[in-house]
């Protein structure tokens, strides 16, 4: 089930969102351009490895200062391969103007990077023996995709499902759309806790740290809807009210 339509309109424009997504790619060219060794490098720097906090004699290093915890912040701007960048931007487009738009340009940007350090805390907490370096906006973004489903629970969300060949599209209610990622992700993070690992991998608990900020904060920072400019006549989207629903 892959989400290709967010049916509920925005008054403002994304310039948060957009510069987000410029900032991510901008960082993914600026890792293809490392030789191995350098990236290796790049990633000991910037990405998260919670054994440097929680086993520090066994990393072989003790963070002192808050240079040190930087990459609790930079990792969300880290990304492992073209498709994991591709889905975590296309996550970021499709919800992140809605958003943006409710909470306002800049209570969105606090928002989203308080979701991304939550959901890198999150991780680090879960996988603390790990020396695999996390790295990805997807935390973030769970974040995001949690305020969603808190502030339109009855929007829908227009997605496609492949049948052999066949592609098939379909309305869903966002909180059953959310609702199923979210199932997926504490599965996930329940069959990691039972089976033996080394942290690699998905992060399904920077996902569930994330989505449970994004749940939180969400109705906290929304600005007040007398705050908000008439709709025109030709902003919303055919069939869907203000609010996504049909």
């Amino acid at each position: 089930m892959f989400p290709i339509r967010n049916t509920v309109p925005t008054r403002y424009p994304a310039v948060v969102t957009w510069s987000l997504i410029l900032a991510n790619c901008f960082v993914f060219f600026i890792q293809l351009g490392l030789r191995p060794g350098e990236l290796e490098e790049f990633l000991f720097r910037f990405a998260l490895i919670p054994a440097r906090y929680f086993l520090p004699l066994v990393y072989g290093e003790v963070p002192f200062t808050l240079l040190d915890y930087l990459p609790f912040f930079t990792m969300m701007f880290l990304h492992s391969g073209w498709l994991h960048l591709i889905f975590n931007i296309w996550m970021l487009w499709l919800f992140g103007p809605t958003i943006e738009d409710r909470l306002g340009h800049g209570a969105y940007l606090a928002f989203y990077v308080v979701c991304g350090i939550a959901a890198a805390i999150t991780h680090a907490v879960f996988n603390a023996t790990s020396l695999v370096p996390a790295l990805g906006a997807s935390g973030a973004i769970a974040g995001v995709l949690g305020c969603y489903v808190r502030l339109f629970p009855l929007a829908r969300v227009v997605v496609l499902v492949p049948i052999i060949f066949i592609p098939l599209f379909f309305e869903v209610p966002a909180l059953v759309f959310v609702g199923i990622w979210a199932i997926l992700q504490v599965l996930q993070g329940a069959a990691e806790l039972l089976m033996p690992s080394n942290g690699g991998g998905v992060a399904w608990w920077a996902h569930i740290g994330g989505f449970l900020a994004g749940l939180t904060l969400g109705p906290v920072l929304r600005r007040p809807e007398r705050t908000y400019r008439a709709y025109y006549p030709d902003e919303g989207i055919l069939g869907f009210d203000p609010s996504g629903r049909p």
